[in-house]
């Protein structure tokens, strides 16, 4: 990830795309062609622009570009090269083009190309910077598809996509038949996706000899990759980084105060560069951007004042360009404080970085698949990690890396990679997929990593439990529709239920308020009673999931009654919610939409308020969500899971947290064990409603609990048809095997 962040355009415009942090003359430059020796681009027939000579010179100084006539003697002549290069080699934007360069020269015969990323944001930025030194419109010859959005045509030479919608692909298209390359960016991220898309790949290379696959890895991973894909050509980049690294040893026990001592150093130095701060979570970049900012509106003036700009990487944005006014902002002051967590690492590419500080550790969520809940652990980053930090300086001039931590820690306590993501996270989205393209043939994965064989019974069992399976553990009917859904399979089986409960309006609107980001701003210090006062004009009775739908409603009808852009953004602002996270939704639930209307599903008129819709909306999301409940234990609001012995408490912004009336059973959307167990977005529910959506043989399955008993009582008293019915459901469902005999990934 190598170049600076762009800004991204309309890509229906035919207008050449220039981006604004790069200097966009036509003016006669030194070595521009003349109209008598104009050169025509073969990608649209159209002559180059004097721009693209400029960028032409820049490319040709980027550490990989020495490396092309070997790469693409490499690509002719194999079917699979490695390319082993550091961050801000070049790699992730050259190779691609010089891939097309390949398609183009045999007439697109096998396909354009197709280039992976582990982030959104990443596969945009590349898009936007490549279509740019190609001198093509980008969303024509060079496009982009990320997760809700699709930037590209069917005329799309070269597209960058996230590594989850490349895997989505292959659910339809299982060997990839529109392209001829397809480069794996990002390895070093291992992401779930793209290991899942290194197993696949070498079954679909076998079964078509004509594509070639290009793989772009950190040096760290090159030794597993090798003896992964065997004997293999490898393209090393060599890159050299004049960088200063700094131990603090004793920094660590107080990293805060160590961070903001050395920010205010760096600005009283007067050397020029911007700083980039690593942290353990998305918790410190918030109190770390309070304590920045309060102590930097004192500063002496003549410094320049620090632009903070805080870095959240699951929400979509462009690094340095948080809004209109910090950037206006920027273009005055000296110096920017980037903050941000590891999983920004590839998010930086300013050239105008010159000081890194790292804390050394991150908080990670690890699944644990006997209690279905993520912990919240905080671990030292791995070497390969660190590294790539200290890349974030660039090798065009010098830099210094603060690390809080000693040179011990380092060696001792940092392992050599990485660890990958599917040997810490829920793999039912990952099963249910596997399951999916199993149908289409490919059914065989050798993993780098093999997952722990308790995770993947885990994700086996919930899939039967939501009816994803049949007898002989294949996808069933009703998992193929949930395969169809981008969505985590809970969600998908909610989105389905609604249909039969008459609330399929309601219950997209949740869907996409869920699936986005979060909707309520990050409050600046002393907000918070101004926020919690806007906020109550949201609240429903009935819980968080209706409150969601109401915020939803009220930004649908400012936007509707908005004469600007302007309007609703200021609307967002005055009642403390994100504005781009209620437009991602909006993008979402859309889509959604048209997924219901595509597989003609039923889709009943909005009710929302009615008592009846009310219960609908319950019931569907029980139908998904029936893993996750808690009861209120002792009337105090310490809610115990139904699944295991944790307790834990309603999120401070929760409904009911606000108008203090604690419901004894709940039925929440996410939960954490960490210092705060919280229980976030909840609704209200009754345990007779519990017993009659839950399935029987989840209900059976139960540890011995309080809370089980009382479930117990309740279906006792329930109608003795009900309860016939039930079980009749479970005898035909199971009628000579166990869970566990069923759940055999084939």
């Amino acid at each position: 990830m190598e170049e600076e962040a762009l800004e991204c355009s309309n890509p229906s415009s035919e207008k050449r795309y220039f981006p604004e942090s790069l200097d966009s003359s036509d003016g006669d430059e030194e070595g521009s062609p003349t109209c008598e020796d104009l050169e025509l681009n073969p990608f649209d027939g159209l002559p180059y622009s004097s721009r693209y000579y400029k960028l032409l010179k820049e490319r040709e100084d980027l550490p990989i570009w020495t490396e092309k006539y070997s790469f693409m003697e490499n690509l002719l002549q194999n079917q699979i090269v490695i390319v082993s290069g550091d961050a801000k080699c070049g790699k992730s934007s050259q190779v691609p083009q010089w891939c097309a360069e390949y398609c183009l020269s045999i007439h697109y015969q096998h396909g354009g190309v197709v280039c992976t990323q582990a982030h959104k944001q990443t596969a945009v930025q590349l898009a936007l910077r490549v279509a740019d030194e190609m001198d093509v419109n980008i969303g024509h010859e060079v496009g982009y598809v990320i997760p809700f959005e699709n930037c590209c045509t069917s005329e799309t030479i070269l597209r960058y996509c996230t590594d989850d919608m490349l895997q989505r692909e292959m659910m339809s298209s299982p060997f990839l038949g529109s392209y001829g390359v397809i480069i794996l960016d990002d390895i070093h991220e291992r992401s779930i996706a793209t290991d899942v898309l290194l197993g696949l790949l070498k079954d679909v290379l076998l079964a078509r000899p004509e594509l070639k696959l290009i793989i772009n890895s950190s040096p760290h991973l090159i030794s597993k990759l090798s003896s992964y894909y065997g004997n293999v050509p490898l393209i090393e980049v060599k890159n050299k980084h004049p960088v200063e690294v700094v131990y603090l040893s004793g920094a660590q026990k107080d990293s805060f105060e160590s961070i903001l001592h050395l920010i205010f150093e760096i600005h009283h130095s007067g050397e020029k560069g911007d700083v980039v701060v690593f942290l353990a979570c998305e918790q410190d970049i918030e109190k770390a951007y309070e304590i920045v900012c309060q102590e930097g509106s004192n500063l002496n003036p003549d410094l320049g004042e620090l632009v903070v700009v805080p870095l959240y990487p699951k929400e979509k944005c462009t690094l340095f360009k948080p809004n209109d006014e910090t950037e206006k902002r920027c273009q005055v002051y000296q110096r920017k404080v980037v903050l941000t967590t590891s999983s920004g690492e590839s998010l930086i590419w300013s050239s105008g970085v010159k000081f890194v500080i790292d804390v050394g550790v991150e908080r990670r969520k690890v699944y644990n698949p006997r209690i279905r809940a993520n912990s919240l652990v905080t671990q030292p980053i791995s070497k390969s990690q660190a590294e790539i930090r200290k890349q974030i300086l660039g090798p065009s001039s010098s830099g210094k890396l603060f690390c809080l931590y000693s040179e011990e820690f380092a060696s001792k306590d940092m392992k050599p990679l990485k660890p990958a993501e599917m040997q810490e996270a829920n793999l039912t989205s990952m099963v249910l997929l596997m399951k999916r393209i199993d149908i289409a043939g490919l059914g065989h994965c050798d993993f780098m990593n093999r997952p722990a064989p308790e995770s993947l019974m885990q994700a086996l069992e919930d899939l039967d439990y939501l009816a994803a399976l049949d007898n002989d553990g294949n996808l069933s009917e009703f998992g193929i529709i949930m395969s169809e859904f981008p969505l985590d399979p809970q969600l998908s089986k909610s989105i389905l239920a609604s249909c039969e409960f008459d609330c399929v309006d309601e219950m997209l609107t949740i869907a996409a308020m869920v699936t986005a980001p979060n909707c309520f701003s990050h409050l600046p210090h002393g907000a918070e009673e101004a926020a919690l006062t806007c906020w109550k004009t949201f609240l429903h009775p009935e819980g968080d999931h209706f409150t969601l739908i109401n915020i939803y409603k009220a930004y649908q009808d400012t936007t509707l009654n908005s004469t600007s852009e302007y309007c609703v953004e200021k609307w967002c602002h005055d009642h403390f919610l994100n504005c781009s996270a209620l437009r991602m939704a909006d993008v979402i639930r859309a889509e959604l939409s048209e997924i219901i209307k595509r597989i003609e599903l039923p889709y009943a008129e909005p009710a929302f308020g009615s008592k009846e819709n009310t219960l609908n909306i319950k019931k569907a999301l029980l139908s998904g969500y029936f893993m996750q409940i808690a009861r209120d234990v002792d009337g105090s609001g310490n809610y115990l899971m139904l699944t295991h012995k944790q307790v834990a408490q309603l999120h401070p912004l929760s409904s009911y947290s606000v108008t203090k009336k604690m419901p004894e059973w709940v039925l929440f959307h996410r939960f954490s064990i960490s210092e705060n167990n919280y229980i976030r977005t909840t609704s209200e529910i009754s345990p007779e409603l519990f017993m009659q959506l839950a399935p029987q043989y989840y209900f059976s399955n139960l540890p011995p609990s309080e809370s089980k008993d009382i479930l117990q009582q309740v279906m006792d008293h329930l109608s003795p048809i009900s309860t016939m019915k039930k079980e009749q459901i479970m005898y035909e469902k199971c009628p000579e095997t166990t869970a566990e005999q069923r759940c055999i990934l084939q």
